[in-house]
């Protein structure tokens, strides 16, 4: 089983490994191995961890960080990023908790948090699929090269009310 705890900057280079292991498989689907989870330096991830303004979280499996989900806050918008599960722990659950964990993270930091956003690739029906399940939709599709459509989506909040 796994547990989901907020990442830390000595957890740079675990996370930083396994984003480049979870996104090959998308690279390969693509035909591009410059994507950017890819080309991401690690002291790009040391930054964004020692960043108050960013919010890292980890699945951890004993020891072993088996997933990790980033977002950062704009006006009353959570922008989710970088959900990444290691290949072998794939299909138990860890993307949908970590989905769940950042979102109720969030809006326990940000109550006036109105919606959460993403963005995935137009050929990751799985992807889709799970922000789908998840309460996202999509808002619109983005070429951002000849052999890559971005699909942008977002999920409504509704208004936290205290009593």
């Amino acid at each position: 089983m796994f547990e989901i705890h907020p990442a830390t900057p000595a957890d740079a280079g675990e996370i930083h490994t396994l984003q480049r292991a979870a996104f090959v498989d998308e690279a390969q689907a693509y035909g591009d191995p410059f994507i950017l989870p890819l080309t991401e330096t690690l002291e790009r991830v040391e930054r964004l961890l020692a960043d108050p303004g960013s919010l890292v979280l980890k699945a951890v499996e004993g020891h072993r960080i088996i997933g990790a989900v980033r977002a950062q806050v704009t006006g009353t918008t959570g922008v989710v990023g970088r959900l990444a599960v290691a290949p072998d722990r794939r299909r138990r659950g860890v993307a949908a908790a970590l989905l769940e964990r950042m979102e109720e993270d969030l809006r326990g930091l940000r109550p006036d948090l109105a919606a959460l956003t993403l963005f995935t690739g137009a050929q990751s029906a799985q992807n889709q699929l799970l922000y789908r399940r998840a309460g996202y939709a999509v808002t619109h599709r983005e070429r951002v090269a000849d052999h890559l459509v971005m699909v942008h989506m977002r999920k409504e909040l509704a208004a936290v009310t205290s009593g």
